[in-house]
């Protein structure tokens, strides 16, 4: 399959560039002040393992986050995002690598513009799926 960075030719089957970020605390710590949201689970080791997890653990919507950023930095000033659906299926733990990921499952011309349908999923550096989900992007011609 084909990386595009081009979202006005990108065709069915074609991957995005992914945006990869490994997460902790200092990832964890600024999203948390933005929305304050210095919940122990995701400040403290201790709470996160009383959570049920190998140690405390990063918010479910800075994986939205990050899988905009992506959007956002794929389109450019081409497009816009119609819309993002997404499943959170597993915890994003300390150290982790994560990456947003995307693929052009449809497309649909028109004469002023073009929706792109998508695939897009968040993935850890084992490849393991996070978070799936699809999302919708216009494209102005």
């Amino acid at each position: 399959m084909t990386i595009t960075s081009d979202p006005r030719t990108a065709q069915v089957g074609d991957l995005l560039p992914a945006f990869v970020r490994e997460t902790g605390f200092h990832n964890w710590n600024r999203y948390a002040a933005v929305n304050y949201e210095f919940v122990p689970i995701h400040m403290d080791d201790e709470a996160g393992r009383e959570a049920g997890y190998a140690s405390a653990f990063g918010m479910g919507n800075l994986q939205w986050a990050y899988l905009h950023n992506m959007l956002r930095a794929w389109l450019g000033d081409a497009g816009v995002i119609r819309k993002i659906g997404l499943q959170y299926r597993s915890a994003n733990v300390k150290g982790q690598t994560l990456s947003a990921c995307g693929r052009v499952a449809a497309t649909h011309d028109a004469a002023t513009e073009r929706v792109l349908d998508l695939e897009v999923w968040i993935e850890n550096q084992d490849g393991g799926t996070m978070a799936p989900g699809t999302a919708t992007v216009v494209v102005r011609r």
